[in-house]
C-alpha cells in the first residue's frame, strides 16, 4: 500500500496559479493572476504577479506585476540564481521577460510568437504551437531556429542536444527529432502510428511516452512480451489502453524499446487523469492522488505515494526528492524520498 507523502509545508494564496517553476537551490517561483468580479474580462489576456517563495518554509519573499499575464501559452525556469524567465501572453502579443530572483525587478522583456507551450533553458527556450517548433535565445530574448513541415506538434520535451516532439498526420501520432542548436531535422523515434501520445518526459538519453496500443510499435522479441503482459493483466483487457514506452532519445522506428509498462488494459471513456516527468534519473507517474516513481532506465518501481490535492493538481513538478504541488490557489512541497 503506498504511504501518504509527508507534506513540508503548504501556502493558501490569493491570487489563481498559473503555472511554478523550481530549481535544486533557490526560491520558488509562483506566476498568479487575480481573477476578475463574475469573472469576466474585456481582454483576453489578464494581467499576470510573479511570487517567491523560501523553498524550506514557504514563506513569501516578494511578490511583483509580471509583464507575462494569464492567457495562451505559459513556460518558466530560473537561470542560476539571479534570474526568472517567465514566457506568455502580454497585453500586446506574446513575451519573453527575465526578472530578478532576489526581488523580482524587471531586468528586460521582448516581443515573441505566440505558443501553447515552452521549455525554459539556460541557452534555449524551447516553444511549441501547433504548426511550428521554435527556439529563443535565453539570454538575447531573440528567435534562433523554428521548424514546421507540416506536420501538427502536440508536445516537446529537450534531452541534451535533442529536442523530441509528439507530432501527427492523417495515419495517426508519432514523435520526432530535432537538433537543439539548429532545429535541424534529424528523424523519428516513432512513425506517425499511435492512436494517441498523452505527454512525454525525458532525461539521460532517454525518452517515455504515456501512450497506448504498443503492438503497434514493438519489435518481434518485445511483441511476444507484450501479449504475455496481456494476458496476465489484472484489468483482463485484450489490449493496452494506457502505457509506458521508454525510448532511447536516437532510437529509429522498429528499434526495441528500452522498457515498457501496460498501466490499463481497460477502455477508458475519457482521456486518463495522468502525467509523467523525470528528474534525477526517476520517472515519476502521476494518477490521480498516486505517484509512483520508477527506475527510468529500467522502469523498476522504486516507491510509491498517496498525494493529497494530486488529483486537483493545475501544476506539478518534482526536483531533488521535493514534490512541488500547485493547486488552484494552493502551494504545497512534499517529500518524496525514492
Amino acid at each position: 500500500m503506498p504511504s501518504t507523502a509527508r507534506r513540508r509545508w503548504s501556502r493558501e494564496l490569493d491570487t489563481q496559479i498559473d503555472g511554478v517553476a523550481v530549481g535544486s537551490t533557490g526560491p520558488v517561483i509562483v506566476h498568479g493572476y487575480e481573477p476578475p468580479a463574475g469573472d469576466k474580462w474585456m481582454d483576453s489576456v489578464i494581467p499576470g504577479t510573479l511570487c517567491a517563495f523560501e523553498r524550506t518554509s514557504g514563506e513569501m519573499l516578494w511578490r511583483v506585476p509580471c509583464e507575462v499575464g494569464y492567457g495562451r501559452g505559459f513556460g518558466a525556469g530560473l537561470l542560476g540564481s539571479e534570474r526568472v524567465v517567465v514566457l506568455g501572453p502580454g497585453l500586446v502579443g506574446h513575451k519573453i521577460a527575465h526578472m530578478s530572483i532576489s526581488n523580482g525587478e524587471l531586468l528586460g522583456a521582448a516581443a515573441i510568437d505566440a505558443f501553447d507551450e515552452a521549455l525554459v533553458f539556460p541557452d534555449l527556450c524551447i516553444c511549441l504551437s501547433p504548426s511550428r517548433i521554435f527556439a529563443v535565445d535565453t539570454n538575447e530574448m531573440t528567435e534562433a531556429w523554428s521548424y514546421g513541415a507540416g506536420e501538427r506538434f502536440h508536445h516537446v520535451e529537450r534531452i541534451g542536444d535533442r529536442v523530441l516532439a509528439v507530432f501527427s498526420t492523417r495515419s495517426g501520432q508519432g514523435i520526432l527529432r530535432l537538433d537543439a542548436e539548429t532545429g535541424e531535422y534529424e528523424g523519428r523515434l516513432l512513425s506517425p502510428e499511435q492512436p494517441i501520445i498523452h505527454c512525454i518526459a525525458g532525461g539521460d538519453d532517454l525518452l517515455v511516452a504515456l501512450t497506448s496500443d504498443l503492438r503497434r510499435v514493438m519489435a518481434e522479441a518485445s511483441s511476444e512480451q507484450l501479449e504475455s503482459v496481456l494476458a496476465e493483466h489484472p484489468g483482463g483487457g485484450l489490449s493496452d489502453t494506457l502505457s509506458l514506452l521508454a525510448l532511447r532519445a536516437d532510437s529509429e522506428p522498429g528499434d526495441e524499446p528500452c522498457w515498457f509498462r501496460v498501466l490499463e488494459t481497460e477502455e477508458l471513456d475519457e482521456l486518463p487523469e495522468a502525467s509523467i516527468l523525470v528528474d534525477s534519473g526517476k520517472l515519476y507517474v502521476e494518477r490521480g492522488t498516486l505517484l509512483e516513481a520508477l527506475d527510468a532506465l529500467t522502469g523498476r518501481p522504486l516507491g510509491e505515494w498517496t498525494v493529497p490535492g494530486l488529483d486537483e493538481r493545475l501544476d506539478w513538478r518534482v526536483v531533488d526528492g521535493a514534490g512541488l504541488l500547485a493547486e488552484e490557489t494552493r502551494l504545497s512541497i512534499f517529500e518524496l524520498p525514492a
